[in-house]
């Protein structure tokens, strides 16, 4: 059963808080921003109203993933620190000597109470709502790009994963106490998970028989992470791989495996839109969703800010219609000219050649025609024709029997022709150097909030820990503009 608001700290320590958490703490801060209690209309169906025991405050549970993203530790670690940081007691709205709940209780509350919420509009939306009602934003551009994160079974085996872990934490204890090699028991020589998963707990329970081992604050961390992860693996590892997570291309030579997050920004740094998809897709097709989901939070967009990934045709074409001005350099190799089965294949900015529906990279291209004739030129992208012979896709593609498998690209267009008039004018020079603040963003989010690696299995996880993580450092962000 939920209460219908959260109840007031009556304690006679209460004013304790005054005296330890200063004026400028940051959770303090953060807790005169924000008011919280949009949590409750957000999660009101999620509980039941009328039977069973007061569940635990909605706006507290919140309140710890919202801690757990700030510090990037586990459910175990981010509870302990509760018990005696009064920082968090006092952003947590917990009386001075209360006691704290059980770290389970935050599992359940992802799963349970989260489940089929848009948290990630959701709370972009709200951060975005707290800036303009603070004047924050001001700019009416916005800056575009998208970041990848590693899925976190990253195509190993789910033994892999393990062996990796429980040896990060072997590691950890030995800069302490070398001799303990001979206490941990003998590593698993099968190939099957269960008998890894039997060592890690092994491993583990040695480990915490050591106290005065244990207590350390860097084998303490790694040992409870293991024992987060062990525990989730025991219940979802049995899938040797993410099955939302595809591969993705960082450049010509470099992939990954995992999910992208595509980000809209203001020139202020606050983010106003974010949608995240598996790895293989295209930048340049989220601009219109990245847009429209900007005006929905309050933002006024005039101008977009962005890479060469985003000056396809239609994207072009799409500014125009709604009288917005597209900052994004040409590549020629962009256009999407008069090019056949359009849907089928998508330019990779990064790597500059094209992707096939199955997630092939051509392996070459060559340019056909003379420039500056009146018909235009084409560059041609060929395939491994060996990976088409075999591929599940290959059906009304690859001919059986053909030699080769090419897909050509032609690279002028009238839409591009206007739009490279646009390039050499003084105010797209000046906005082109605003790109590089959503760098930077990206790069807070991965090292300061770990999104470099997603922190479980699926599309659905990846998007509450995007919700969180953006929904974090954009209220840092108005924070430090509001000084």
């Amino acid at each position: 059963m939920i209460q219908k608001q959260q109840s007031m700290i009556l304690s006679a320590y209460s004013e304790i808080y005054d005296l330890v958490v200063p004026k400028d703490n940051v959770l303090r801060k953060l807790n005169e921003l924000v008011d919280f209690s949009f949590i409750y209309d957000e999660l009101n169906d999620k509980y039941c109203h009328t039977n069973g025991r007061n569940a635990i405050d909605p706006i507290r549970m919140f309140k710890y993933l919202l801690l757990k993203t700030i510090y990037d530790l586990s459910d175990v670690d981010i509870v302990e620190r509760s018990k005696y940081d009064m920082s968090f007691k006092y952003f947590l709205g917990m009386a001075p000597e209360e006691s704290v709940m059980e770290p389970s209780s935050l599992t359940k509350f992802r799963k349970l109470r989260l489940k089929d919420k848009n948290l990630l509009n959701m709370l972009i939306n709200k951060s975005v709502e707290i800036a303009i009602e603070k004047k924050i934003i001001k700019s009416n551009s916005i800056i575009v790009d998208a970041t990848h994160s590693k899925a976190r079974y990253n195509q190993k085996s789910p033994k892999e994963i393990l062996m990796d872990r429980s040896k990060k934490l072997r590691k950890s204890v030995y800069e302490i106490d070398e001799s303990m090699k001979k206490k941990f028991p003998s590593k698993s020589t099968t190939n099957k998970l269960e008998d890894e998963i039997e060592y890690c707990q092994k491993l583990m329970d040695v480990i915490k028989n050591e106290e005065t081992i244990s207590e350390y604050p860097k084998v303490k961390e790694k040992l409870n992470l293991l024992k987060e992860n062990v525990n989730d693996d025991i219940e979802h590892l049995r899938i040797s791989e993410d099955e939302d997570a595809k591969i993705g291309h960082k450049t010509k030579d470099t992939s990954f495996f995992g999910y992208k997050t595509h980000i809209a920004m203001s020139e202020e740094r606050i983010i106003t839109a974010a949608t995240i998809t598996t790895g293989e897709k295209n930048d340049g097709k989220q601009l219109e969703v990245l847009i429209e989901k900007s005006k929905e939070a309050g933002m006024e967009v005039k101008t977009v800010i962005g890479d060469a990934a985003y000056s396809e045709k239609g994207n072009i074409e799409y500014a125009n219609e709604n009288e917005m001005k597209l900052v994004a350099k040409l590549n020629p190799a962009v256009s999407q000219g008069n090019r056949k089965k359009e849907d089928e294949f998508e330019f990779n900015k990064d790597a500059g050649m094209y992707v096939c529906k199955a997630g092939h990279m051509a392996i070459r291209k060559a340019r056909q025609g003379t420039k500056d004739v009146a018909k235009n030129q084409v560059d041609t992208y060929y395939f491994d024709i060996e990976k088409c012979k075999v591929c599940p896709c290959k059906e009304g593609c690859y001919k059986p029997g053909a030699k080769s498998k090419s897909y050509s690209v032609s690279i002028k267009s009238d839409e591009h022709s206007e739009q490279a008039k646009f390039q050499e004018t003084d105010y797209f020079k000046e906005k082109s150097k605003e790109r590089y603040k959503i760098e930077a963003k990206n790069s807070e989010l991965k090292h300061r909030h770990g999104y470099d690696v997603s922190k479980s299995s699926g599309l659905v996880g990846m998007e509450m820990q995007g919700a969180m993580a953006i929904f974090t450092v954009n209220l840092k962000r108005i924070l430090k503009l509001m000084g």
